[in-house]
């Protein structure tokens, strides 16, 4: 069954990139994570101190559209830069032609190079760099963002509701198909 989610998450996205004259496969991908509260009081869950979350922590990559490609589940104490590698095997599984992956801080480190060398995908640090001036969003990185504020439009994935990581995962895809639906 999860072979089927991900063949029809792959299908919607890539019809409406050709659609708007786009290529069927995304060449570079938005990467980053989003503590979510949880619900459940017999789920897995931890304390993303940064954020001041406790509950799970979504991992996402994105096309530059804000479309979905991969989606990761881990509690929320799990720093950025150790799911970064699952991540990349989870994109690599889904037989992606992504070869950019534009990412903020929270994924420098050594990882960019065994990401690189284990798996051939370049990750490009994008970090802003004026702070005077109060916010401004971040070129291309305010995509990933916007997905997230997508994820809100629907009960499911807007707080942790599911037992498993698996299951989460699974109602981000149904709510990512759902939007790609409505862009038919």
């Amino acid at each position: 069954m999860l072979g089927k989610f991900n063949l029809i998450l792959s299908h919607l996205r890539e019809s409406i990139r050709v659609k708007r004259g786009q290529n069927r496969e995304a060449s570079v991908c938005i990467m980053d994570s989003q503590s979510v509260r949880w619900e459940n009081n017999r789920s897995l869950n931890g304390f993303d101190g940064n954020k001041k979350v406790k509950g799970i922590k979504r991992h996402v990559e994105v096309d530059k559209n804000g479309f979905l490609i991969a989606v990761m589940v881990t509690i929320a104490c799990v720093h950025d830069s150790k799911a970064a590698y699952l991540l990349m095997r989870a994109l690599k599984e889904l037989c992606s032609h992504v070869k950019v992956i534009l990412a903020d801080g929270g994924y420098r480190g050594e990882i960019i190079e065994k990401i690189k060398n284990k798996f051939g995908f370049i990750i490009q640090i994008i970090i802003s760099g004026d702070n005077v001036n109060g916010f401004r969003p971040v070129h291309k990185r305010w995509i990933v963002e916007r997905t997230f504020s997508w994820f809100d439009n629907y009960r499911r994935p807007c707080q942790n509701y599911e037992l498993t990581f698996d299951s989460e995962e699974e109602m981000v895809k149904i709510a990512s198909k759902r939007f790609l639906l409505n862009k038919i």
